[in-house]
C-alpha cells in the first residue's frame, strides 16, 4: 500500500490478488495506519492451517480489505438503484468502516482461542471489537464521521443494529463470507471457494420485512443460484479445509498449549487481547522457560517445540457425526470443556502417555448453512428465506443437517501413534454428561 504523505489526496489504491485494485477513501487509510489495525498483519487468518496448506499465510489485514471493498461495491450498486434513498446517510458512511474493522478485535491465530470455551477466554472477538473501536485513535477517526459511529459501527459488527444495511456487515449473506470463502480458497490452493460474487452483488437488494415492515439486505430470486453456491463452497471449505483432520489436530495442539499456559500462570486471559501470533508465542516461550510449574513447563519443553517443529498429534480414533446423531455425547464432547479434559486425561493413562497428550477434538458449527434472509420474488413478492427453504432453492431443511455431519467428525488426536477401536468409547458417548462423569469416576478401563 502506498504510503499516505500528502493529506490532500482523496485517496488510496492497494493492489490486491483476488479483487485486484481496492480504492482506499481518505477515512480508511487514518483507520488502516492505526496500530490497532496494523496489527492485523500479524494474524493469519486461518491460524495454525499454514501447517497443512502451506500457502494459508493470508492475514486479518488482506481479508478486511477486501470486505471493505465488496462493501463499497455493494452500496454503489444500491445507490445507482436508488436504494439507500431511505436509509440513514449516517449508515451509508459508516457501513464500509464497519466492514474494514469487522476482525479488528481478533485473537491471535483465528477462532482457536474462542473454542477454548468462556471459562478460559470470556469475550468473543466481537465483542473486543468494541472495545478497539473506542481507542484511541480509531475513535477520533471515527467520531469526525458522526459523535456515536463507534457504538453504530460495533452495532453493526455484532448483529444488533437496526439499520437496513445490518446484513451487509453481519447475517446470512454478509460480505464477509463472500469475502473469506474466496480468499482462503485461493491461498489453500484449492478450488472449493468460487462463488459467484459478482452475480451476488448484483442480487443484493433492500427489503421490507413483509411482516413488520422493517427494512433488511436481502437478495432477488434471481441470484438464488449464486447464493447455492455460496452455500455450496461454505461446506467444501469447512470438510476439506477449516475441519481437516490435520487442521484440527494442529488447532487442538494449540489450544492445548493456551490451556495449559493459563493454567500455568504463563499468561492471564486478558493478556490474550490484543496479541498477533508471533508475538504471543514469543511471550508464551520466554516467560514458561523461566517457570517450575508443571503445566508452564509442558508448554516450554513439549507444546511450543511441537508447533514450531511440526510435530502434530496424529489420530488415534475419527468418528463421524452421523454415528453420533441422537446420542447423548453429542452434545457435551462439544460443550462441556471439563468433562471432556476428564475424559482427555482419562485416556491418556490407559494409553501409557503423559498428562495433556491426548486431545479430543468435535468442533461445532451448528448453523454451518443457516440462512435468514429476505427473498424478492419475480412477482414482486416479498418473503423470508430460511432454513425451512423454498420451492426452487435447495432443500435446505433435508440437505444442511446432513452435510454438517458429513462435514464434521469425533476426533482423539495423541502425541504418540496409539490407535484405539471405535466401539471402545461408543457406550460413553451414548451417555448423558452426569452418566459419563460417574464413568469416568469407576476404576474400570474404557479400553
Amino acid at each position: 500500500m502506498h504510503s499516505r504523505t500528502d493529506p490532500t489526496r482523496e485517496f488510496e489504491v492497494v493492489r490486491d490478488p483476488l479483487w485486484n485494485t481496492i480504492r482506499l477513501d481518505a477515512t480508511a487509510v487514518r483507520i488502516i495506519d492505526t496500530p490497532q489495525f496494523q496489527r492485523l498483519r500479524h494474524i493469519r487468518q486461518l491460524g495454525l492451517a499454514y501447517l497443512v496448506y502451506p500457502g494459508a499465510v493470508h492475514t486479518r489485514f488482506d481479508h478486511a480489505l477486501g470486505v471493505y471493498h465488496l462493501a463499497r461495491t455493494a452500496l454503489t450498486f444500491l445507490g445507482d438503484r436508488g436504494e439507500l434513498e431511505s436509509v440513514d446517510p449516517v449508515d451509508c458512511r459508516l457501513a464500509p468502516y464497519a466492514a474494514l474493522l469487522h476482525d479488528v478485535g481478533h485473537y491471535p491465530f483465528s477462532h482457536a482461542l474462542e473454542e477454548l470455551g468462556e471459562e478460559l477466554v470470556s469475550s468473543d472477538h466481537e465483542e473486543l471489537a468494541e472495545r478497539f473501536l473506542c481507542a484511541e485513535p480509531i475513535r477520533g477517526t471515527l467520531e469526525a464521521l458522526a459523535p456515536d459511529a463507534p457504538a453504530r459501527i460495533a452495532d453493526m459488527i455484532r448483529g444488533r443494529s437496526e439499520s437496513p444495511l445490518q446484513g451487509l456487515v453481519s447475517g446470512s449473506l454478509d460480505l464477509d463470507k463472500i469475502e473469506y470463502l474466496r480468499r482462503d480458497a485461493r491461498f489453500c490452493g484449492v478450488p472449493y471457494g468460487e462463488v459467484d460474487v459478482d452475480r451476488l452483488l448484483h442480487a443484493i437488494t433492500i427489503l421490507p420485512d413483509p411482516h413488520t415492515g422493517r427494512a433488511e439486505v436481502g437478495i432477488h430470486e434471481k441470484g438464488l443460484s449464486a447464493l447455492e453456491s455460496l452455500l455450496f463452497s461454505k461446506y467444501q471449505m469447512f470438510r476439506n479445509v477449516y475441519w481437516h483432520h490435520a487442521v484440527r489436530s494442529a488447532t487442538a495442539l494449540y489450544k492445548r498449549l493456551v490451556h495449559d499456559a493459563l493454567r500455568g500462570g504463563v499468561i492471564g486471559a486478558e493478556e490474550l487481547v490484543g496479541q498477533s501470533d508471533e508475538r504471543l508465542m514469543t511471550i508464551l516461550e520466554l516467560r514458561a522457560a523461566e517457570m517450575d510449574d508443571p503445566a508452564a513447563r509442558r508448554v516450554a519443553d513439549r507444546w511450543i517445540p511441537a508447533v514450531r517443529r511440526r510435530r502434530l498429534p496424529k489420530r488415534a480414533l475419527e468418528v463421524p457425526a452421523e454415528a453420533l446423531r441422537g446420542m447423548a455425547g453429542d452434545a457435551w464432547v462439544a460443550s462441556d470443556g471439563e468433562l471432556r479434559s476428564a475424559l482427555e486425561a482419562r485416556l491418556a493413562g490407559e494409553l501409557g502417555l503423559d498428562e495433556g497428550c491426548v486431545l479430543v477434538d468435535y468442533p461445532e458449527k451448528p448453523r454451518m448453512l443457516g440462512l435468514d434472509l429476505l427473498l424478492l420474488r419475480r412477482s414482486g413478492a416479498v418473503q423470508r428465506l430460511t432454513e425451512t427453504g423454498r420451492a426452487g432453492l435447495i432443500g435446505l431443511p433435508q440437505v444442511s443437517h446432513d452435510l454438517y455431519l458429513s462435514a464434521r467428525a469425533f476426533r482423539v488426536f495423541t502425541m504418540e501413534r496409539r490407535e484405539i477401536a471405535p466401539d471402545c468409547l461408543m457406550p460413553l458417548l451414548a451417555m448423558d454428561a452426569e452418566a459419563a462423569r460417574a464413568r469416568l469416576a469407576q476404576p474400570e478401563p474404557l479400553l
